[in-house]
């Protein structure tokens, strides 16, 4: 009882902390959101397949022979199957590219997504274990740059990504998203009369671009930190059940075995007074 009565102040005080967090992922998720929405949809009504042929970024390649993945795992444990869930969503990406004979390289963020795949012997480009609960744009755009960068020089054919998407604190599904090549209609996108550029649709794509790419890697990191301290606050939550159902079993075996001591010491004494007076 005193052990269980120990873990369990020790999973209520995560479940607190985790909710305290929470608050906080939230409102950064919220505010990441429009600005994403909108950046994506500038992009959308820009690119057209001739600026797509003059700006390196938009690189449409024939065929994909070579892709990154960039998988965001967390570092620390105690939060469910939420790792277990990006992992396993990231080793279904892998076998799916290597399956279509892509050649492929791994890159992962987190200690639980790095001890993972280097205990299964899996060869990872890059790991980062620096990003912490709060991440920032600076260490989004650290993240993206370097892989962008090798997608304009031909090194690359895709870029794709493997994150938490963070829909509730009950709802947090991994996804795998494709960053690069970006989306290219093979007509232009149908603008209103009132669309006036200036300057040109590829200048301003050639500022914008960059800052999309960062701004969906950072939307990334900051849905997978909420998602994080979810289902770690609804772990913390169920083991806090448990104990408190766990002691309630264990009080009950306790009473009934110190009644039944008793009941036994009771009935040695009178019998005992029963053998005197005889």
């Amino acid at each position: 009882m005193k052990s269980v009565t120990s873990t369990r102040k020790i999973t209520r005080t995560m479940e607190m902390v985790a909710t305290s967090k929470l608050r906080r992922a939230q409102a950064r998720v919220q505010e990441a959101r429009p600005f994403a929405e909108k950046v994506a949809s500038v992009v959308e009504n820009l690119v057209t397949p001739e600026i797509a042929e003059l700006e390196p970024i938009l690189r449409q390649p024939e065929r994909i022979r070579t892709a990154a993945v960039l998988l965001i795992t967390s570092n620390r444990g105690l939060c469910g199957a939420f790792n277990v869930n990006l992992i396993r969503k990231a080793r279904e990406l892998l076998a799916y590219l290597a399956e279509s004979e892509v050649e492929t390289e791994f890159h992962v963020v987190g200690k639980k997504g790095i001890a993972y795949f280097r205990f299964r012997g899996v060869e990872m480009a890059t790991m980062r274990t620096d990003i912490s609960d709060a991440p920032t744009a600076d260490q989004a755009r650290e993240l993206i740059t370097p892989l962008a960068e090798r997608f304009v020089e031909g090194e690359l054919d895709a870029i794709h990504i493997v994150h938490a998407d963070y829909q509730s604190v009950m709802s947090t599904p991994p996804v795998a998203r494709k960053l690069l090549p970006v989306y290219v209609p093979e007509e232009g996108p149908k603008r209103g009369a009132y669309y006036i550029l200036d300057p040109s649709a590829q200048e301003i794509l050639a500022k914008i671009l960059p800052l999309y790419l960062t701004n969906v890697t950072y939307r990334a990191l900051v849905e997978n930190a909420a998602a994080e301290q979810g289902a770690r606050r609804t772990a913390m939550k169920a083991a806090t059940d448990n104990a408190d159902e766990f002691l309630t079993t264990l009080r009950r075996q306790y009473n009934r075995a110190r009644q039944a001591e008793i009941t036994q010491q009771i009935a040695e004494i009178i019998g005992g007074a029963e053998a005197l007076s005889s």
